[in-house]
């Protein structure tokens, strides 16, 4: 009896465990999926007027555009991850920005992530650029030659911060840096330039005369190797939900202090970490999101890049500049000399979310 006892345990096990996994097959069938997968399989905009939906950290928007693989004063990195779309308003600051760094003294912009094409999460990295009003730009100049397709996947962005330290290395930091910087924050519809807290620290410690344009500048975790800009909600976005404005002054006293004590880098600290990007559904995202997904595409990408010279570097014939405010320097830019200070990138470990 005690063996027939055992056998029907064993089978009422065996079934038990049968219907765990197949509650779990259906779980998975009807989980809904995570936004990050949808938007990121999205290989081209939504044709529509440009629109914001949502905030930063959780939206989308359409009517995107990308800025060209390459032009006279810049050229986009990490071209695998197809995130070189943005808002019109967005995309055109970056080229203004661009052509008005090289005036300054400085070579050229490396551009890093924008958006995705039509926003929303990112497959990895960002917890923010979900609606097309933010893009990182390396610290590290432009070089005097075009960067191979490779070269751009694999190169790594000099930190401006000094191993081991909260500190900026003085070996690397010049002042075109600080002139980059202040250039990029001299935009009225730039609300907010992100830097690391060793970064401020510098700025606050060195820059002498009109100091007001600091207070754009804010400290955050990372971005020791690029920058962020941050433009505001763009006029017809009635529904981008915009950010507080910053504190009216220069941001050097006591909140910049406490980024130099402990509590800012303890475990799990950083309120904008991926994990919420990484759980993110649908559901979370604005109403407008859906439609986002499901409206059309344009023909080809040509159709809606911004910019650039018509070159084939990455593989795909550039657009014309569809502003003339946006006109091409002579081909000689792409060869003139590094006319700054600028820091020679070093070798540093591979790290492809830069």
């Amino acid at each position: 009896m005690i063996k027939g006892v055992g056998a029907i345990g064993r089978v009422a096990a065996l079934l038990v465990t049968v219907a765990a996994g197949i509650s779990a097959s259906t779980d998975a069938l009807t989980k809904e999926p995570l936004a990050k997968d949808l938007f990121g399989a999205m290989k081209l905009p939504a044709v529509s007027k440009p629109q914001s939906f949502g905030f930063y950290s959780k939206g989308c928007f359409t009517g995107g555009v990308a800025i060209a693989t390459d032009g006279p004063t810049w050229q986009a990195m990490r071209l695998s991850r197809n995130r070189r779309w943005g808002h019109p308003a967005m995309i055109k600051l970056i080229e203004k920005l661009s052509r008005d760094a090289v005036s300054d003294g400085w070579p050229g912009l490396l551009l890093g992530d924008i958006s995705q094409p039509r926003g929303g999460p990112m497959l990895t990295g960002h917890a923010s650029h979900q609606i097309g009003l933010d893009a990182d730009i390396w610290f590290t100049p432009m070089p005097d030659h075009r960067l191979t397709p490779e070269q751009r996947e694999n190169m790594s962005a000099v930190s401006m911060i000094k191993k081991g330290t909260h500190f900026v290395d003085d070996r690397l930091w010049t002042p075109a840096h600080e002139g980059l910087l202040k250039r990029a924050a001299s935009y009225p519809e730039v609300e907010r330039i992100l830097v690391n807290p060793g970064i401020k620290k510098k700025l606050c410690d060195t820059v002498t005369g009109d100091r007001s344009w600091l207070r754009k500048v804010r400290p955050f975790w990372g971005h020791d190797y690029h920058f962020h800009v941050r433009i505001g909600c763009q006029p017809g976005s009635n529904g981008c939900r915009a950010q507080d404005a910053t504190p009216n002054d220069d941001g050097c006293g006591k909140p910049l202090a406490w980024w130099f004590t402990e509590e800012p880098w303890r475990p799990n600290k950083n309120p904008d970490a991926p994990k919420a990007r990484d759980v993110m559904t649908m559901a979370s995202l604005p109403k407008q999101c859906r439609a986002v997904l499901d409206a059309p595409a344009p023909e080809s990408e040509a159709s809606v890049t911004l910019g650039g010279m018509g070159i084939t570097t990455a593989g795909a014939r550039s657009a014309e500049p569809a502003d003339p405010d946006a006109a091409p320097l002579p081909v000689s830019a792409y060869t003139t000399p590094l006319t700054t200070k600028a820091p020679v990138p070093q070798p540093r470990p591979k790290n492809n979310n830069r």
